[in-house]
């Protein structure tokens, strides 16, 4: 045998070991997941499910951190930050992951993560029970003559909800009265309580309260109707504003890069083999108007800019954006 040939095999059989290692990597320590907002909202729901079915596979703890604060980019911080040791985590909307630079909150992108994909959520205009408003066309009326004024709660600037209610006055030329909160959980029950007349926060935080009829849900932030099991169909935003689009916001777990490559190897089998076809992810997603959306890799990152890129630029054209889009890898679209 040439010693360049055993050289080969030998390089090869080092490579096969290592991905074999990677693949049975088991955590020796609870692994941490920090989630940026308050208990009870989209990104804590979902976690918590996801979680749960990670410490099957993995046979771990895995502890749920709730640390809310600027817009979830005090959690992402700590979490990046963090050892690079693949035992500390967050958790959100990869949106938020990469607009917190344009807007100035945090000095991070994207491509700084492993994105760990596990459902779209879906944005909904709802209204107290008790406002006037029975229709989205009655709720832009009320915003043009009222410029200012009518309230809209939302978890805070960079959060789902306030991405939507921009798109909404971008689109139609009007401005609203911003009350921001620690989560979307907080902000749908000031809602609900009449602390403010509307919420544009998603979904699966709103549909208790629009089974409950507490919420009246208005319109889906999008260009397709929501079903909503034991209330029934949302109609979409584009039903109203003709030509509306909203990219999918994609949610899911984050891992820093720069953990050992055993992690990563790990927790990709575990999204293709586990996390891919989870009924318990699956019946999440049902019962809380979220589309079920595993995704990992390079699949991942191309999925979630679409949305990255149009908040980006509407805060960009909006006046909000601390950093010009163009000048941290966000092209106009």
């Amino acid at each position: 045998m040439t010693l360049k040939l055993h050289t080969l095999l030998a390089g090869a059989a080092l490579a096969a070991a290592a991905t074999g290692a990677a693949a049975q990597w088991q955590p020796s320590k609870p692994i941490t997941i920090i989630v940026p907002w308050a208990a009870g909202g989209s990104t804590d729901q979902v976690t918590r499910v996801t979680a749960a079915e990670i410490e099957k596979v993995l046979n771990q703890k895995v502890v749920i951190l709730n640390q809310p604060g600027a817009s979830g980019s005090v959690g992402t911080k700590n979490a990046l930050e963090a050892a690079k040791d693949g035992y500390t985590r967050t958790a959100g909307a990869a949106k938020d992951l990469g607009t917190y630079k344009v807007l100035g909150m945090l000095d991070t992108s994207a491509k700084d993560w492993n994105m760990y994909l596990n459902v779209a959520h879906i944005a909904v205009v709802g209204v107290n029970a008790d406002a006037p408003y029975k229709t989205m066309t009655e709720l832009i009326a009320a915003m043009k003559a009222k410029p200012g004024q009518v309230s809209v709660a939302t978890a805070g600037v960079n959060s789902s909800g306030h991405s939507a209610i921009e798109a909404i006055a971008s689109a139609t030329g009007t401005t609203y009265k911003h009350v921001t909160y620690d989560g979307g959980n907080p902000a749908v029950v000031a809602t609900v309580s009449g602390e403010t007349q509307v919420t544009t926060q998603l979904a699966a935080e709103q549909t208790d309260m629009i089974r409950a009829k507490r919420i009246r849900p208005l319109a889906v932030v999008g260009d397709k109707p929501l079903d909503i099991e034991g209330f029934g169909t949302v109609p979409p935003l584009s039903q109203f504003l003709p030509g509306f689009k909203d990219p999918i916001n994609y949610f899911g777990i984050f891992v820093p890069k720069g953990v050992p490559a055993e992690v990563t190897a790990a927790l990709d089998k575990v999204w293709g083999a586990q996390i891919a076809n989870n009924a318990a992810l699956k019946k999440y997603a049902q019962e809380r108007g979220a589309l079920f959306a595993p995704m990992h890799g390079e699949e991942a990152q191309k999925a979630v800019f679409p949305a990255i890129q149009s908040y980006a630029w509407t805060q960009s054209a909006a006046g909000k954006a601390k950093v010009s889009p163009d000048t941290v890898g966000i092209p106009k679209p």
